[in-house]
């Protein structure tokens, strides 16, 4: 780990953090206090595939179905309009929208085979924007004189590495320029973004094996027709066995990378004295 002990966390002049964990447990909340101190640049990893790896492919897409309608089609064959997507740290949605749903068209649902492609290009972009973090520590060093950084990661990272391979190339290199820290939910945590995401289920990345298997099982436990499936019912359905899927897969980089602070810890944090004390202090019960 980059720093092993709390004496070391609280006497580096520049501290370097990772966040990981499912989304809704306060990655994004507590980067947002670093970031408000002024001496924290945050990198967000799902602004950086958004903007750098799949802008193109999420604009194409709108423009694709702009294009099916006679009077907008005329507009953009005559560069009249211009359509792009206004990602920003706080609207992810976007991503989310290409990434889509698998299921029945006439409810929005895309045929498997463009659905695994999406998710293929977005693991592919999540990957290529871990492997940025290097780029962006010393981009906030040297050209905004940032003394701390802070990398903000989506809740799929756990789906491409593997925690209990020492030579995992993802993890080898995150872990060399970040303390990794696992955010932890309890099981109250769990069954509240289960109602959340019942509430507005939203397109995820899922591992493939996963996918498949997820896929499979909904058929044969529904009898249903691949293009007959409900898009939302079927993501709410894999949603709290995605939870339980990743949830290993979290303990193991932490364990093996990292370290764990709760979410209950991290929703007590309010300034960046806090943060700072939290850490040192997960580092000498993991010491």
């Amino acid at each position: 780990m980059l720093y092993l002990t709390a004496q070391a966390w609280r006497a580096a002049p520049n501290k370097r953090i990772l966040f990981f964990g499912m989304s809704g447990l306060g990655k994004t909340y507590v980067s947002n206090i670093l970031r408000g101190a002024g001496r924290w640049f945050h990198y967000s990893i799902d602004y950086r595939i958004g903007t750098r790896y799949m802008g193109e492919f999420i604009a194409d897409n709108a423009k694709a179905e702009a294009m099916k309608v006679p009077f907008l089609r005329d507009l953009l064959l005559t560069d009249s309009i211009y359509i792009g997507s206004n990602i920003s740290f706080e609207n992810l949605t976007p991503v989310a929208a290409y990434l889509g749903k698998p299921g029945n068209p006439d409810l929005g649902g895309l045929g498997m085979e463009e659905y695994c492609k999406r998710q293929e290009q977005f693991r592919q972009a999540e990957i290529r924007a871990l492997m940025d973090t290097e780029y962006f520590i010393n981009r906030s060093q040297t050209l905004y004189d940032y003394p701390n950084f802070i990398c903000d990661t989506g809740g799929s990272i756990c789906e491409w590495v593997d925690a209990e391979d020492p030579d995992d190339p993802i993890l080898t290199e995150l872990s060399k320029q970040a303390l990794m820290i696992w955010i932890k939910g309890d099981d109250d945590h769990t069954e509240e973004l289960v109602r959340r995401f019942d509430r507005a289920p939203k397109p995820m990345s899922y591992q493939p094996e996963f996918l498949t298997r997820s896929w499979e099982a909904y058929l044969t436990e529904t009898g249903l027709a691949a293009d007959a499936v409900d898009p939302d019912t079927f993501i709410r359905w894999t949603y709290a066995q995605a939870l339980a899927h990743r949830q290993p897969r979290y303990a193991a980089m932490a364990k093996n990378w990292g370290i764990t602070v709760t979410a209950d810890e991290i929703s007590q944090v309010k300034s960046e004295a806090d943060f700072e004390n939290l850490i040192a202090k997960a580092l000498e019960d993991q010491g």
